[in-house]
């Protein structure tokens, strides 16, 4: 029925649905919202709430990047890993875990992503067929630090 196909959408098209579930996150940060409203005139409750402790790289990790020797003698750095990076790539992974709990929980029909491009990608990756199939539409915005009456008014503000 509806699909991950969609991929970004005219805000004043955007209706969200009675009981709709609406994902809103980044790397550190995941909101979990059900509109209790109908979809003109949307009430976003909160569900759950995820966060994430992820301190700067220069914290988590402290090794120097390592060395490789070429067969030819030659040495060649190795870039150093970025600690922070990795933990919001699996930050999202955890979340799509949630994400597809909560919508196979309850029945979800209509699912809302709300997140910046890079944790989109990773959510793709995470999310099977099943609940990607109830997405109707994806936004590509960071709401994260935003209050709930102002992510609704985010989400079908007209612009």
């Amino acid at each position: 029925m509806f699909g991950w196909q969609r991929r970004s959408i005219d805000m004043r098209l955007l209706n969200i649905p009675h009981n709709a579930l609406v994902f809103v996150g980044d790397g550190r940060k995941a909101l979990f919202l059900r509109n209790d409203g109908n979809s003109l005139h949307p009430s976003l409750k909160m569900e759950q709430v995820h966060e994430d402790e992820n301190p700067p790289t220069r914290e988590q990790g402290t090794d120097r990047p390592g060395r490789l020797n070429s067969p030819m003698g030659q040495r060649t750095a190795v870039e150093a890993a970025d600690w922070h990076h990795l933990e919001q790539h699996r930050f999202a992974r955890r979340v799509a875990g949630a994400m597809q709990q909560l919508v196979r929980e309850r029945d979800v029909k209509a699912l809302v992503v709300v997140a910046p491009p890079r944790t989109l990608a990773d959510l793709r990756e995470a999310l099977h067929a099943d609940v990607k199939a109830r997405i109707i539409a994806e936004v590509h915005k960071d709401l994260t630090r935003h209050p709930i009456d102002e992510i609704a008014q985010h989400l079908t503000a007209e612009h």
